[in-house]
């Protein structure tokens, strides 16, 4: 089916292009999301009567974005979450989680503004994607951790999972040790030879 895109859409094209898309992709979402006109020779001469108020329009959500966008921009965010020994979440971060944090720091952010490809089910820092506008994308971190204390530690870099597993580790090896002095220690007491 040929549209005639009324604003730019991601991997498709910007305002004015007419372009060949699937008709599921144009009947459930481009149209009703107003995002494209169906390419007829009535929507082609009404798109280029509008063209400059759609433009218009256009920039002006773009600058509005923008200025949202600023705000946000590398911003980090805290979500406490319980996990187990190796990291695994007991749940998932979802886009909608990410969304309320910022609106609880900042400014309202749309779910469906957040570009999370799959949920976040470990702990640790991870890089998020939100796009404000079809041309305004900004980063921001979110720090998925335990406790207030272990979120603190990740900010600063230390990895939280690693440092466990060192410190388990080393208390294995000080209990071992203690193990095989004690039995030395014993052997000696009854005479054995090692």
């Amino acid at each position: 089916m040929q549209v005639i895109l009324l604003e730019r859409v991601e991997n498709l094209g910007i305002i004015g292009d007419e372009v060949r898309v699937r008709p599921g992709f144009a009947r459930n979402f481009l149209l009703p999301q107003k995002k494209a006109l169906r390419a007829t020779d009535a929507n082609r001469k009404l798109f280029e009567a509008r063209r400059a108020e759609i433009e218009a329009k256009n920039a002006e959500a773009r600058a509005s974005a923008s200025k949202s966008g600023e705000k946000i921009d590398g911003s980090s965010y805290i979500l406490i979450r319980q996990a187990g020994e190796a990291g695994q979440l007991y749940g998932s971060v979802s886009a909608r989680d990410i969304a309320d944090a910022i609106a609880e720091k900042n400014s309202n952010v749309a779910r469906q503004a957040v570009v999370l490809d799959k949920p976040i089910k470990t702990i640790g820092l991870h890089q998020v994607r939100v796009r404000l506008h079809a041309e305004v994308s900004v980063n921001v971190t979110v720090n998925v951790a335990r406790s207030a204390d272990e979120a603190e530690r990740q900010a600063k870099g230390e990895n939280v999972i690693a440092s466990a597993l060192e410190a388990d580790r080393a208390a294995a090896d000080e209990h071992a040790q203690a193990l095989a002095e004690t039995a030395a220690a014993e052997a000696a007491a009854r005479g054995d030879r090692p």
